[in-house]
């Protein structure tokens, strides 16, 4: 997933909260608790870069916890709250 350009799907929402934000599909009613600031903040920066990878060393994510937000950003493009950019 590292290598992969993904974006928000267009057809999701983000709702900031406090613990980090809710995410709601208007398609499938989806909804989704982003709970941790910095993984709103990767997934709202995604568009900016080429890939995942390259996203989360914009947004300073120690490569230590890279892992973690793969497997996150995977969870998060299998219910399609994510997509593949084209």
């Amino acid at each position: 997933m590292l290598d992969s350009s993904l974006d928000l799907h267009p057809q999701v929402a983000l709702r900031p909260e406090p613990f980090g934000a809710l995410a709601y599909h208007y398609d499938t009613r989806k909804l989704v608790f982003l709970k941790h600031p910095d993984v709103v903040r990767v997934v709202q920066s995604l568009s900016d870069h080429e890939t995942v990878a390259d996203t989360l060393a914009a947004c300073e994510i120690d490569e230590r916890r890279w892992p973690s937000f793969d497997k996150a950003l995977t969870s998060l493009y299998e219910s399609e709250m994510l997509h593949e950019r084209r």
